[in-house]
């Protein structure tokens, strides 16, 4: 069953708050696998979901979503805001002093996928996170340039440049990978 979630926002917008539980519904799993691709931990991934949503009610009940975007690719837009300012946070906390916490991934993954997952989480984190984020909504959750552009507050032109960009700066990282390992 297909549900219009624009029309379901126009209900929480209108005072109907009980309404926001479908679009929690319908929108959870993409969001959370997002926010956890993004932030490489599933505890900060679950925190950042929790903002972002309660971000997306705020803004809805007081008028601020305006119904140009689709609300999946506005919600993604919110939980890639609030991921990009976990890992701002996180970076100034590792300067502060404080270790850096390893990603943490679902316990049911292969050692040889936690591997790669470790690995994938290594060269992302050296990307910016606006970077980071632009890889992942496209390679990753498949959203067409528009949506992310959307998503990311920039032009398709802007994230296409900075698409190619993340992969030419990923290409290089594993080919200096592959030299130290030989």
């Amino acid at each position: 069953m297909s549900v219009d979630l624009r029309l379901v926002a126009a209900r929480v917008a209108k005072g109907d708050g009980a309404a926001y539980r479908t679009i929690v519904e319908h929108t959870r799993a993409p969001l959370y696998r997002l926010a956890a691709r993004l932030t490489g931990n599933l505890v900060e991934a679950e925190d950042v979901l929790q903002d972002a949503y309660l971000s997306g009610y705020r803004a809805l009940t007081g008028g601020r979503y305006d119904g140009q975007a689709r609300i999946e690719t506005w919600l993604y837009r919110i939980v890639t805001n609030a991921s990009i300012d976990a890992l701002r946070k996180r970076k100034v906390r590792a300067e502060g002093g404080e270790p850096a916490s390893e990603p943490r991934f679902d316990g049911n993954v292969k050692a040889e996928a936690r591997v790669a997952l470790r690995e994938l989480d290594a060269l992302l984190a050296e990307l910016a996170p606006q970077d980071r984020a632009a890889l992942v909504l496209v390679s990753v959750e498949g959203l067409t340039a528009k949506e992310a552009a959307e998503a990311l507050a920039c032009t398709e032109g802007a994230l296409e440049q900075r698409l190619v960009r993340v992969r030419a700066t990923i290409r290089k990282a594993k080919a200096r990978e592959e030299a130290t390992r030989e």
